[in-house]
């Protein structure tokens, strides 16, 4: 208990005021979106690379044995650790069709690794229901309180994967923040406001892959 209590105090940090937060932990990312010969998105596959210093801190709270690197039993307490912690924030997993969320199934298993000092996990989730590509969809990884910083170092980590999502037109979107803050400028204040400790407007400033079908 006190391996998931760290792991999820340092993975979603529970700031009390979003609009006050800034990162702590640093992720590269990759998501690959696919989708069968039926039209259906199947899951999304995620890579998450995390910065140095949280992987030396993850090392020290999992290197049971002390030999200074994580062996096979260590990195799948961490999976099952994050596996666990992260499900009540989705795995950081935004899906929408049509504007509307789209719940996600939570993964069978998260594989994690230690290379070049940093800690990988590698996972799929899947939607909760048949997700067909119609209409404008979209794909994202973003931690709503910002504790996270999660980066796709290019356009290239968000990828569309199968004959019927190519199909589709397709686009990686970055928002401007000065923009998104001037357009959603009442809208940020009030949902603020009306709920500061569970406003979940970030996703405006999400990366994200946009799909229409």
């Amino acid at each position: 208990m006190r391996m998931k209590s760290w792991l999820l105090a340092a993975l979603l940090g529970l700031a009390p005021l979003p609009a006050l937060a800034h990162p702590h932990i640093f992720v590269d990312a990759r998501l690959e979106v696919l989708s069968d010969d039926k039209g259906n998105v199947t899951e999304l596959r995620n890579v998450w690379r995390f910065d140095e210093m949280f992987s030396s801190s993850v090392l020290l709270d999992f290197d049971k044995n002390t030999d200074l690197k994580l062996d096979e039993h260590e990195l799948a307490e961490l999976g099952e650790t994050m596996r666990t912690s992260l499900a009540d924030f989705h795995y950081f997993t935004t899906i929408t069709a049509d504007g509307k969320t789209v719940p996600i199934a939570k993964p069978d298993v998260i594989h994690v690794s230690y290379q070049n000092q940093q800690i990988l996990a590698f996972f799929a989730v899947k939607p909760q229901k048949p997700l067909h590509l119609k209409g404008k969809l979209t794909f994202g990884i973003y931690d709503p309180s910002l504790y996270t910083a999660i980066d796709f170092p290019s356009d290239a980590d968000l990828v569309p994967e199968g004959n019927s999502i190519a199909a589709c037109r397709h686009q990686v979107v970055r928002p401007d923040p000065d923009e998104v803050i001037s357009q959603n400028k009442n809208t940020l204040t009030d949902a603020f406001f009306n709920d500061p400790t569970g406003t979940d407007m970030t996703k405006l400033f999400a990366t994200r892959l946009e799909v229409t079908c």
